[in-house]
């Protein structure tokens, strides 16, 4: 696309965002986000209302419409990334919503998920979803239907976020690969929708969606148009998984990146070229969206709420000033004590005791042990199981540099840490993090727009690179012992 402006769409967990950029040089050129509340239950639900997500929407296309003046005439296309495996019962002719949005990370399925993962051989998972466990998006649906077996009618369909929100703009129903797989639709070994693990709940295949293929185009819709004062038909790109699209904003820069998602849950996306095998026990196996061979999306046990969690507890309860003392911290010194050791697995059941949850654990712990030394521990612990999961990966030769982004990719010390460990390859941050899932999604109309700029670490000096692998060295061998036997917790394997 030659000139004019391009909306992207991120709608993620708790945050919505809406950007523009210039069609030919990507420059932002308006933004706007605003935090979607999450309504908790005591039962482990998690959900969003349709209305709000709808609301906010609006008000956050018409403050990116503000921004630009006049020049919302100029808008030529839309792209949309969304969350992967959330849940939502609509109307299949008007779009309307008659569930609330059960986000992915809803735990209220979870005898679900233990009930089919009983019933199942384990062979059926990893032939059909390259996995080792049902996708908990399966679960919910059959959770859901069985408390209230009049959604499933030939005038509902099950769709996620990224569907709903296109729909809305495009009045066609599609899903993407990453959403098809978490709810056990798609057919990853041969990258296709398949009905045979909805047969097992009873759901036939036309509840859901059809696939998105490749980076297929839609129109906007007359009355989408309408609602936001641009012209009919102009180009709609997606829904791509937010996973998906940041990898793409990623990869429009050059190389065989490995992208470093550091969020709410951290998670590394990665390419495996054509002939070559991998393997993960949580992987989602989608094509690759930048060419051939497929894309490796991997989550870890592991994310942000272990390092709010450290924050918090041992150097106070406002954020703000909490961050700028840690980095005072790292500054006198990067890495915790020898023989001082944090497991940050925080979110994950404890597989030492089904009846308890909580798999965090601290190693090495003496009567000298300050809080610094702890929260050192933690941001260390961190960085180890990246370097843990993805430690494969970089020795094959898969990657060619590492690129970080999220919030945790802001602190220094992160990136230092990644800089120190995964050295001689390069580490990169992406500059505008914020923005890369809505960047990445309009990479199909213009490449350019969706190419993220990147700001390269220094390269760390020899005397903290082998400091950080001894002390890495202990990590695993902690957490060898503890959780070396826990299958869910396994690194990715690379089979050349």
């Amino acid at each position: 696309m030659a000139s004019g402006i391009l909306i992207g769409i991120d709608l993620g967990t708790t945050v919505l965002k809406v950007c523009a950029f210039d069609a030919r040089t990507g420059v932002l050129r308006a933004s706007a986000g605003r935090r979607l509340p999450v309504r908790l239950t005591p039962d482990g639900g998690r959900e969003q209302s349709l209305r709000t997500v709808e609301r906010v929407f609006a008000a956050l296309m018409q403050a990116v419409r503000d921004e630009l003046g006049r020049d919302w005439t100029q808008v030529r296309g839309m792209a949309l990334a969304a969350q992967g495996g959330s849940t939502i019962i609509a109307d299949r002719i008007s779009g309307r919503s008659l569930t609330p949005m059960y986000l992915w990370n809803d735990s209220r399925a979870q005898a679900y998920v233990e009930r089919l993962a009983d019933s199942v051989p384990r062979r059926v998972w990893r032939r059909f979803v390259l996995r080792a466990a049902p996708p908990h998006g399966l679960a919910r649906i059959q959770w859901l239907l069985e408390a209230r077996p009049e959604l499933l009618d030939e005038r509902t369909i099950h769709v996620g976020a990224g569907e709903y929100l296109f729909f809305a703009l495009t009045g066609i129903w599609r899903q993407d690969p990453g959403n098809a797989i978490q709810v056990g639709s798609y057919q990853a070994a041969e990258k296709r929708l398949d009905p045979a693990l909805f047969n097992r709940i009873g759901v036939p295949l036309s509840f859901v969606a059809p696939l998105r293929q490749g980076h297929e185009l839609a129109s906007l819709s007359a009355p989408a148009a309408k609602r936001l004062g641009l012209v009919e038909g102009i180009p709609v790109a997606g829904p791509y998984i937010d996973q998906e699209a940041g990898y793409l904003s990623t990869v429009a820069g050059g190389g065989t990146p490995l992208h470093g998602s550091l969020g709410t849950a951290w998670v590394g996306n990665f390419a495996l070229p054509a002939g070559v095998r991998g393997w993960s026990p949580t992987q989602l196996v989608l094509p690759n969206p930048a060419g051939d061979g497929t894309l490796i999306v991997q989550p870890l046990m592991a994310g942000n709420p272990a390092w709010d969690w450290a924050l918090g507890r041992f150097i106070g309860r406002n954020a703000r000033k909490s961050l700028a003392e840690a980095e005072a911290l790292f500054a006198q010194c990067l890495l915790p004590p020898r023989g001082l050791v944090a497991v940050p697995w925080l979110t994950q059941p404890n597989p030492r005791d089904t009846s308890a949850y909580g798999a965090g654990a601290f190693f090495g712990v003496s009567v000298q042990t300050t809080g610094a030394d702890l929260v050192r521990a933690v941001a260390a612990g961190l960085a180890f199981e990246f370097r843990r999961v993805f430690a494969r990966v970089a020795e094959a030769g898969v990657i060619d540099r590492v690129v970080i982004g999220g919030g945790a990719s802001k602190g220094v010390h992160f990136r230092s840490l990644f800089a120190a460990l995964f050295a001689p390859l390069p580490v990169y941050r992406q500059v505008d993090d914020e923005w890369a899932a809505a960047r990445g999604a309009l990479f199909t109309l213009s490449p350019r727009a969706a190419r993220g700029g990147v700001e390269r670490m220094a390269a760390p000096r020899k005397a903290v690179r082998e400091e950080a692998l001894r002390v890495y060295t202990d990590y695993l061998e902690v957490f060898d012992r503890l959780y070396g036997d826990v299958a869910w917790g396994k690194a990715f394997e690379v089979d050349m």
